[in-house]
């Protein structure tokens, strides 16, 4: 007796899911004790469930009630643990159990109990499909140890073992009944069934095993493929997004740009117009003050005549006379224009029509991103022109950098020609001088849409363009020998391509001017024979990095004394 008071009171201050003393207690408004941890843990697996229950009553709580610590309790279980009864309790589970502790023994709410445990039920170890009862280690043991028992089918511990016997016959479901797709008992095959196609249980279950490895294998395939599918969609989506980043990004530099030109244009049309204006001005006031001084001149003369008028000295008259009544001719009044200030009119419709044509130009490019279902870049750039007269619009006058110029070349026409000597010409030490090849670069740099022609004289030509940050001596330095430069090289007999030391041939009618055409933004250069008529020679489709300047490189053979290269000042 003196044993059972002590656990009794451990069984009373004990949480029934650890099975231990409680641990921070916290009570349910059912009435049951359990450590704050415990019951925690307990309700996290039934949270996708949204309904808390109590693991001993099963008592319901929804929503899930926020748990507070139970201070009478936990003030009882320290004095419990002090004097000496937790120390009993350990004892006492020992003694119960030398195999293994007492919450992994004892069935917890979520467990299959033995049925023939009396008291507090251990955990089912199997359950038996013909005695339908579930068994701990001990109560299991005759079925190992008795011959009859022996043969009963024994199953992981299962809480659905009702579900094996037959709710008419209260017999054990061992008959499968292919005919009509359910498992029934020996008296339902002679009964209802009787004349069905029926096979055993065990049976059927081997077979749809052998079906279920199939669709295991098949669903594991799809799982797989689908996974592979998951992985490409989010590449997709890696680069729709990539792509879209980058054509904001670029869309606002570009709208940025054409903002800040605008700006400038508005600037310079405004400190134009404000010149005229005071250039006009003056010249008008010059005007007046002159007339002004006239007019005063006028008007003392015309008092001196009316004082002369009303003389009676004959003789006086007569002396005055001659010299008061000559006029001099005016020099103002013939020569006045008083006409409609027409060039700020000009100015105006010049500034409206520009507003007028980017309107439509930005529609249009507006309408084709909308229309369009592919990946697009936003540019602000038109299709590419199709006559002279459309690529003369885009038309920029080019120059050549001296300080960029080989010591072989002679510049003149304003810097626009350039003649490859024999002799070396006296410039200046310059790094940005080429040393190693007769090239020369442009001194403006190419953004935007650009057209240039070329007209060359001798035996061959390289017309190109490059990034100002090409290499100036070696090899490499070379048009089109590099990934900085691209390059048509022009001979009397055909034509090649280069970039990046690849040469690619290019066909085409022969002509001493070559056009060229660059829309930096869609990363387009255009080659052409210009004749009477333009043949695209070569197109090449890039991502332009950095600003372009045009160039030529002469002397393309160990000779060629004499030949020239001229960008072409179009009209």
């Amino acid at each position: 007796m003196a044993q059972k008071g002590p656990q009794l009171d451990r069984e009373t201050f004990s949480c029934s899911i650890c099975l231990d003393l409680l641990k921070d207690p916290v009570t349910l408004n059912c009435g049951h004790s359990y450590c704050m941890n415990c019951i925690g843990n307990f309700w996290d697996k039934e949270d996708l469930k949204k309904i808390h229950s109590c693991p001993q009553c099963r008592h319901t709580f929804s929503p899930r009630p926020v748990l507070l610590k139970n201070t009478m309790l936990a003030v009882l279980v320290e004095e419990l643990k002090k004097t000496g009864l937790q120390a009993a309790a350990a004892a006492a589970a020992d003694i119960c159990c030398t195999e293994d502790s007492v919450g992994t023994l004892f069935a917890g709410p979520e467990d299959v109990a033995c049925d023939f445990c009396s008291g507090r039920k251990l955990k089912a170890l199997k359950s038996c499909l013909q005695c339908m009862a579930s068994y701990c280690e001990k109560h299991l043991q005759p079925h190992y140890d008795v011959a009859p028992l022996k043969k009963h089918k024994l199953v992981e511990p299962s809480k659905n073992l009702q579900e094996n016997i037959c709710s008419r016959h209260n017999e054990v479901i061992k008959i499968f009944c292919r005919t009509d797709q359910q498992c029934i008992c020996y008296l339902c095959s002679m009964d209802e069934h009787k004349g069905h196609d029926t096979v055993s249980a065990a049976a059927e279950w081997t077979e749809r095993q052998k079906e279920l490895e199939v669709s295991q294998l098949n669903i594991q395939k799809r799982i797989q493929d689908g996974e592979k599918d998951v992985k490409l969609l989010q590449q997709e989506v890696e680069a729709i997004n990539g792509s879209a980043d980058k054509a904001v990004e670029h869309s606002e530099k570009t709208f940025t740009k054409l903002i800040r030109l605008i700006q400038e244009i508005s600037s310079d049309v405004k400190q134009q117009v404000r010149s005229q204006q005071e250039t006009e001005v003056s010249r008008v006031k010059d005007l007046q003050e002159e007339l002004e001084q006239e007019i005063t001149e006028l008007k003392r003369r015309d008092a001196e005549l009316k004082t002369l008028a009303q003389t009676e000295d004959h003789n006086h008259f007569l002396h005055n006379y001659r010299s008061l009544s000559a006029l001099s001719e005016s020099t103002h009044s013939s020569s006045i224009d008083i006409r409609p200030l027409r060039y700020f009119e000009d100015v105006t419709e010049a500034v409206s029509e520009a507003r007028e044509k980017l309107h439509d130009v930005l529609r249009e490019i507006w309408t084709n991103i909308s229309l369009t279902e592919t990946q697009v870049d936003v540019l602000l750039s038109q299709p590419e022109p199709k006559t002279r007269a459309d690529f003369l619009r885009y038309s920029s006058e080019i120059t050549m950098e001296p300080n960029t110029a080989s010591t072989e070349l002679l510049l003149s026409e304003g810097n626009r020609k350039a003649t490859h000597m024999s002799k070396a010409q006296s410039y200046s030490s310059h790094t940005d001088r080429f040393t190693t090849y007769s090239q020369v670069l442009s001194t403006e740099s190419l953004t935007g849409q650009c057209y240039w022609e070329v007209e060359w004289r001798g035996i061959g030509v390289f017309v190109a363009v490059a990034y100002k940050t090409i290499s100036r001596a070696g090899d490499e330095s070379i048009f089109g020998l590099n990934d900085k430069s691209w390059a048509l090289r022009c001979l009397t007999h055909g034509y090649d391509f280069f970039y990046n030391s690849v040469q690619t041939p290019v066909s085409g009618p022969q002509s001493s001017r070559i056009g060229v055409y660059l829309d930096h933004s869609a990363g387009v250069l255009s080659f052409y024979s210009v004749s009477e008529t333009m043949t695209l020679l070569h197109r090449v489709q890039t991502t332009f990095t950095q600003p372009l300047h045009a160039g030529v490189l002469l002397r393309v053979w160990r000779f060629g004394y004499g030949d020239t290269a001229e960008f072409i000042k179009l009209k």
